[in-house]
C-alpha cells in the first residue's frame, strides 16, 4: 500500500544550519509540502522557534525516538553531527540522506546525483550521499572530459565563508566593517583575517579547517567518480565571499575544437554561458544548475584548456536531495 505524501514523516537533522534551512525551504516548495516535518539539531540549537510546512515548529535535540516513524532523514549539519547520530537514524529503518560529507565513500552508501545515478542505483539502498557543490563540479567535469582521455586534471575550489555557517558569515561581515573603519578585526571563528584575503589555511585556533574541508571534497570526488576513473589533483582555498562555490580547473586534452569540449560538458550537466556572462558566485546564487564558462585554450601549453565554473553552494545540494527524495516515491 502506498503511503500518502502527507503521512510521510520527513526529518531534517541539522535543521538550523544554512543548508538545513535551504533544504526545508525547497521541500516546502515541492510535492512534499504537506508532509509531516520534524526538525532536530545539536543541543545548542534546540529550542529555536521556526516554521515547517507553514506551521510554527521548534527545533528539538536528538534523543531516543527522535527518528521514529521517519520515511526519510536528511543530515544537513556538520560531519561530526552525522557521525554521532547515524546509528540511531539507521535503527529507524528510514532512508538516510547525508549532505554533510560524512558518508561519502562508505560501504553500502549510494553516491547519488540526478542524471548520473538514478532509480536503479537507489532501488536497493537505504543510505545515500549527496556531494557538496564543489565536489559535484569537479566530478561532472572529470567525467565529461574522460572521453578525451586527459593524462591529468587539476582543480582549485574556492570556499565561501558560508561553509562555516551563520557565524562565518557574521565574522566576514564584521571584519569588513572593522577594516573599513580602521579597527582591529575580530577573529573568533577563523582566527585569521578572512575579509579581503585569499588563504590556504585558517589560524591555528580556528574551529574551521580548510585542510579538513579539502579532505572531504577529495573523498566525495573519489566516491562519485566511476570505478577506474583517475581522481583529479584538487586544492581548496578560502575566498572572501559570503556564498557560492567556484572552481578553476585545467586539463590537457587531445582536442582542437572548443565547441566539442563544451558539448561534452553540457551533456554532463553544465549550463554553458557565453563570453558576455561570466559565471560567478553572484550569477549562480539561487540557481540549481552549474554554470560553466566556455573552455579556454592556454596558448602557452599545447593541448591545455582552462575551465571556470560556479554554483550555489547551498541550493545545488539541497535541490539534489529533494530530487533524490522524489525518486524514492
Amino acid at each position: 500500500m502506498t503511503i500518502p505524501l502527507e503521512s510521510r514523516r520527513i526529518i531534517i537533522a541539522g535543521a538550523s544550519s544554512l543548508l538545513g534551512t535551504e533544504l526545508k525551504s525547497l521541500l516546502e516548495e515541492s510535492r512534499f509540502a504537506a508532509s509531516d516535518f520534524r526538525l532536530v539539531d545539536e543541543e545548542n540549537a534546540a529550542g529555536t522557534l521556526t516554521e515547517a510546512g507553514g506551521e510554527a515548529a521548534v527545533i528539538q535535540p536528538v534523543e531516543e525516538g527522535s527518528f521514529g516513524k521517519a520515511w526519510i532523514i536528511f543530515f544537513a549539519g556538520s560531519p561530526a553531527f552525522t557521525k554521532a547520530n547515524l546509528t540511531l537514524a539507521k535503527q529507524s529503518g528510514a532512508n538516510v540522506v547525508d549532505l554533510s560529507g560524512e558518508l561519502a565513500g562508505q560501504r553500502e552508501v549510494c553516491a547519488w546525483l540526478p542524471n548520473f545515478r538514478g532509480k536503479e542505483a537507489a532501488a536497493s539502498a537505504r543510505l545515500f550521499a549527496i556531494p557538496s557543490a564543489s565536489a559535484e563540479i569537479i566530478v561532472r567535469l572529470t567525467i565529461a572530459l574522460s572521453a578525451l582521455k586527459p593524462p591529468a586534471i587539476s582543480a582549485v575550489a574556492f570556499q565561501p565563508v558560508s561553509a562555516a555557517g551563520k557565524s562565518g558569515i557574521e565574522e566576514l561581515e564584521s571584519q569588513t566593517g572593522q577594516l573599513l573603519s580602521f579597527q582591529p578585526v575580530g577573529k573568533q571563528v577563523f582566527d585569521a583575517q578572512v575579509a579581503y584575503s585569499m588563504l590556504d589555511r585558517f589560524g591555528p585556533s580556528s574551529s574551521q579547517s580548510l585542510s579538513g574541508s579539502l579532505a572531504a571534497i577529495r573523498r566525495e570526488v573519489q566516491a562519485f567518480l566511476p570505478p577506474g576513473t583517475k581522481s583529479p589533483a584538487t586544492q581548496l582555498l578560502h575566498a572572501p565571499v559570503f556564498y557560492g562555490a567556484t572552481v578553476a580547473a585545467s586539463a590537457f586534452v587531445n582536442a582542437n575544437d572548443v565547441s566539442n569540449i563544451a558539448k561534452l560538458c553540457a551533456d554532463f550537466g553544465f549550463s554553458l554561458t557565453d563570453d558576455s556572462a561570466t559565471p560567478s558566485n553572484v550569477s549562480s546564487a539561487g540557481e540549481i544548475t552549474i554554470q560553466l564558462a566556455p573552455p579556454v585554450a592556454d596558448p602557452s601549453a599545447s593541448g591545455a584548456f582552462w575551465f571556470w565554473a560556479a554554483a550555489d553552494n547551498l541550493r545545488l545540494p539541497a535541490s539534489n536531495a529533494v530530487k533524490l527524495a522524489e525518486s524514492l516515491l
